[in-house]
């Protein structure tokens, strides 16, 4: 069989819950909770005579991430009711935006393989998370933590024709939420999930394939894998002159593979109304401009200035970035006057080490950007020797000491004195005269006169001063 070649393509729905105190349109508590049912109001349980009031922080936060993704954003807020029946949603409708987005037609960039794509967005808009399930072989039971926490559900264009775009984009949207300190973004706890949607096209063609959609994936490997699986899939149907389905399928992590959950030929009509306990709100201009100076140096724009103005590379850069807490520690030794190349070095290699031998976060060590700044000028002035301050390092990190408080008490503070190095120079030779005609003979004994002098000093001699001084020595 002659294998047809086709080309993917890609549309994604992210649900990202958002930070705030209270859910989106009620007043009980929004936090994480491992005990059930600890964070519910009779408005997430639907009862009759509630009234949703709108939540100002999130509308925020919403706002903020429109702007940052690039997007129009409206000149009034509105809500409808989305109505459909499903045991996590006890209200039989969920309050969602459908005519008014908070943001319509925006991009987000994204770097795959050192090439850069923008990857437009439909929408985004504001919603109530539905409540969670949990399944046992005979019953199921809820959980309404979750029911009614901000939610902001982002649509892609279909503009995504491989795995690796995707996860690029998945990756440069939670950093998004992350710089932009709206969500915690952890899938980990159902905050971020996905729905994919994969359809091919022959080579050539301009009309979209049928697309097959697979539900709340909750992490972004498992997006890669769901999608490589239905791409295969698809690809093998229409090999033999098949026909794909519409329809909604779930990816099983286990096995690698997706099975049909229903069929879906057309459009599911939700019957959209505008609610009325929630009338229009006018959006303030002078707010989203507030708002949009809040917002940080992103993700992006710091992987330009790290690789274009500093010369990182861009393995180095990608790790700084991807961490807004380690970004924000990097520009703060920078504004120390840090070295970028330096503390970039020390950054990515000893720090992070650290961080995930101990499995802690930049904010939980002992060594602030001060003292990191600190140890590498004692390292670049010659007061100590790159040995010494991988030394010095672990007793910082450990006790959280001033770096020169460490070299004190560990009495590492290097000998740059001439005379002092000379004196020690010369008392090694004196105390190895038959080595000095093997050196004028030729041989290889060098580096034997640098090791003594290094005995001697218990290693706090100036390495490239001590070179010099017992060559000029030798040379006599």
């Amino acid at each position: 069989m002659v294998r047809l070649m086709y080309k993917t393509v890609i549309g994604l729905e992210v649900h990202c819950e958002l930070k705030s105190n209270s859910k989106n349109f009620s007043t009980a508590r929004n936090s994480y909770s491992t005990i059930p049912n600890s964070n519910v109001s009779v408005v997430d349980l639907g009862f009759p005579g509630i009234l949703p009031v709108v939540n100002k922080e999130a509308v925020k936060n919403s706002i903020k991430m429109a702007i940052a993704m690039n997007c129009e954003i409206p000149e009034y807020l509105t809500f409808e009711r989305k109505n459909y029946f499903y045991p996590d949603l006890p209200k039989g409708y969920q309050i969602t935006q459908f005519k008014h987005p908070i943001g319509t037609n925006g991009y987000v960039m994204i770097n795959v393989n050192g090439e850069e794509k923008k990857i437009l967005i439909h929408d985004t808009h504001l919603e109530e998370d539905t409540a969670s399930l949990d399944h046992y072989p005979a019953y199921s039971l809820i959980d309404y933590n979750r029911c009614g926490v901000p939610l902001l559900e982002t649509v892609t264009e279909p503009c995504m024709n491989s795995a690796d775009e995707a996860v690029a984009f998945l990756e440069g949207l939670r950093s998004i939420f992350l710089y932009c300190d709206t969500s915690y973004a952890r899938s980990d706890r159902g905050q971020i999930r996905c729905d994919v949607n994969v359809s091919l096209m022959k080579e050539g063609d301009t009309e979209l394939g049928t697309k097959v959609e697979m539900k709340n994936i909750n992490s972004f490997s498992s997006v890669k894998e769901a999608i490589i699986c239905e791409v295969k899939r698809q690809s093998e149907i229409l090999d033999k002159g098949g026909k794909v389905l519409q329809e909604t399928r779930r990816f099983d992590e286990a096995e690698g593979v997706t099975y049909p959950m229903r069929s879906k030929e057309d459009a599911i009509d939700y019957k959209y109304f505008t609610d009325p306990n929630l009338p229009p709100i006018k959006i303030d201009k002078e707010w989203i401009e507030d708002i949009r100076k809040s917002i940080p140096k992103l993700h992006n724009e710091r992987f330009r200035i790290y690789t274009s103005e500093y010369s990182i590379n861009e393995k180095d850069a990608y790790t700084i970035v991807r961490d807004k807490n380690i970004s924000d520690y990097y520009e703060e030794c920078l504004s120390l006057s840090g070295d970028p190349k330096l503390v970039s070095n020390w950054l990515t290699g000893s720090v992070i080490g650290y961080l995930n031998k101990y499995s802690l976060t930049i904010d939980e060590i002992k060594m602030r950007p001060k003292m990191l700044v600190e140890l590498i000028d004692l390292i670049n002035s010659g007061k100590i020797s790159g040995k010494q301050g991988k030394e010095v390092f672990e007793k910082v990190m450990d006790t959280g000491k001033e770096p020169a408080v460490v070299i004190s008490e560990l009495g590492l503070s290097q000998i740059g004195d001439e005379e002092t190095i000379r004196g020690i120079v010369l008392e090694v030779i004196d105390e190895n005269k038959a080595l000095v005609d093997d050196y004028k003979n030729g041989k290889r004994v060098f580096d034997y006169f640098i090791g003594q002098i290094m005995k001697k000093t218990k290693g706090r001699a100036n390495p490239s001063l001590a070179s010099k001084i017992l060559k000029e020595e030798l040379d006599k």
